[in-house]
């Protein structure tokens, strides 16, 4: 089945950057869909930006567009989430997810198939 093994988290300070990777293995000819959520303790994993895997278009949650905007090179099999004024606030958890169906709402667990482990943003004030 599809694989999805995430990296590039670690701590940063308040209004720092980073860079998260998905790399992307096993059946990656199917998939339409790629996404990142994050999620913290206790709580329902949130949308964060999705990627039309065929024509790299992405769909960034409203709320945090300003600041994670998601990319992809298929080429690669990696997707990315451009991370920018990261505020301790911030959830630390940041998983991939992938869909292989089209069909259902980008910015839905329900859609996606597939998950990483996640990977750790920690943001100090």
């Amino acid at each position: 089945q599809v694989q999805l093994v995430e990296s590039g988290g670690g701590l940063v300070q308040a209004g720092g950057s980073l860079k998260l990777d998905c790399v992307v293995s096993g059946g990656t000819d199917n998939i339409q869909v790629m996404g990142w959520f994050r999620q913290a303790p206790g709580k329902e994993r949130e949308f964060v930006a999705a990627i039309n895997w065929g024509n790299g278009v992405a769909y960034d949650s409203d709320t945090l567009k300003e600041r994670f905007t998601a990319t992809a090179d298929r080429a690669k099999n990696m997707m990315y989430l451009h991370m920018n004024s990261l505020k301790p606030k911030d959830p630390a958890a940041n998983v991939c997810a992938a869909s292989v169906k089209w069909f259902g709402s980008w910015n839905r667990t329900s859609l996606y198939d597939h998950w990483g482990w996640g990977t750790q943003v920690t943001v100090s004030a």
